[in-house]
C-alpha cells in the first residue's frame, strides 16, 4: 500500500485533520511533506508505519502532536518539549515581537522571562538579539532541564533560574521584562478540553480568576525595571482592562498591543524616566 493511501485510510478512520496525519507520516518516515507527496506511490516501510499507527492513536485519544512528536515550532525555531512545559503557540509570537521592537534601540539590553517553560520566548528573543543579556526564571525543575537543552540546541546563552517568578532574581535594572504566565480561570472548562487536559495545570491556571500571578509579575517588575524600561504580558482575551490597571497602579506607563484578531493580547507599562 503506498504512502499517501496508508496515511488516508488510517488518519480518517481515527478521524484526525488531514494536516495533523501528514506530519505525523512525515515524522514516522523522516521525510519532509514535500518528499511524501513527490512520491507517493512509495511503499510505508513496516516500522514507520507501526511508528504511524501508534502516534494516529495516541492523537485519537486527545494527546497532543507536539508532545507525541517532542517539539514544536515557536518563532521560526524547532524547540523540544514534553508533558512538563507548555506547549508554544504561534500567539505568543506577539510577545516577542513587541519586545524586541522594545529594545531595538537599546545596545546589550538586558532582558528577564519570567516563566519560561520551553524557554521559547527568551531563547528567541536571545537569538534575535546575540548582544543581550538574558535571563529567564521558572520554578519547575523539569522545565529547566528542558530549557536548558533547547539553548544549548540552538547555540544561544540564556542564564535559566529556578525561582518563583521574581523572588530569586537578584539582577537588577532590565531593559525588557517578558512573561507568558498562567492566567486561565481555575475553573474554566476549557482545561478539560483539547490539548489543555495534557498540559501542566500550573502553567495554565491562576488564582484570582486567572489574574494573581499577573499581579505578582507587574508588581516585580515595577522595582526590576530601569527606567525607560518595559514589562510585556501576555493574558486571556478579555483581561487586558485588569492588566491595566495593575500598571497603572505600579506608576507605570501603560502600553497594549493586538493580536490579528484584534483582541489586546499583550499588556504591558514602561517606567518613566528618572526626572533631570
Amino acid at each position: 500500500m503506498s504512502l499517501i493511501v496508508a496515511a488516508a485510510l488510517l488518519s480518517a478512520r481515527a478521524r484526525i485533520p488531514a494536516s495533523e496525519a501528514s506530519l505525523l507520516l512525515a515524522e514516522a518516515t523522516g521525510r519532509s511533506k514535500a518528499w511524501l507527496i513527490a512520491h507517493d506511490d512509495e511503499v510505508l516501510p513496516i516500522e514507520a508505519a507501526t511508528r504511524f499507527a501508534d502516534w494516529v492513536q495516541r492523537r485519537e485519544a486527545g494527546e497532543p502532536v507536539a508532545y507525541i512528536l517532542g517539539w514544536r515550532e515557536f518563532y521560526g525555531h524547532r524547540f523540544t518539549v514534553a508533558p512538563g512545559v507548555l506547549i508554544p503557540r504561534p500567539e505568543t509570537e506577539l510577545l516577542v515581537e513587541e519586545g524586541l521592537a522594545a529594545i531595538l534601540h537599546t545596545p546589550q539590553p538586558r532582558i528577564l522571562d519570567l516563566g519560561t517553560g520551553s524557554g521559547c520566548i527568551a531563547i528567541s528573543l536571545a537569538l534575535a538579539r546575540p548582544d543581550a543579556v538574558v535571563h529567564a526564571v521558572d520554578f519547575s525543575a523539569d522545565a529547566l532541564k528542558i530549557a536548558t537543552a533547547n539553548a544549548e540546541t540552538l547555540g544561544t546563552k540564556v542564564a535559566f533560574i529556578r525561582s518563583d517568578w521574581a523572588t530569586s532574581v537578584t539582577e537588577r535594572d532590565f531593559d525588557l521584562i517578558v512573561s507568558n504566565p498562567p492566567y486561565i480561570h481555575p475553573d474554566d472548562e476549557h482545561l478539560h478540553q483539547g490539548d489543555l487536559r495534557f498540559e501542566p495545570r500550573t502553567a495554565l491556571a491562576a488564582a484570582g480568576a486567572g489574574l494573581a500571578d499577573l499581579r505578582r509579575i507587574v508588581d516585580a517588575a515595577a522595582d526590576l525595571l530601569k527606567p525607560g524600561a518595559t514589562l510585556l504580558c501576555e493574558h486571556g482575551w478579555d483581561q487586558a482592562g485588569f492588566v491595566r490597571e495593575m500598571v497603572v497602579a505600579k506608576e507605570l506607563l501603560p502600553v497594549q498591543y493586538r493580536d490579528l484578531a484584534g483582541i489586546v493580547r499583550v499588556t504591558g507599562g514602561t517606567k518613566p524616566p528618572k526626572a533631570a
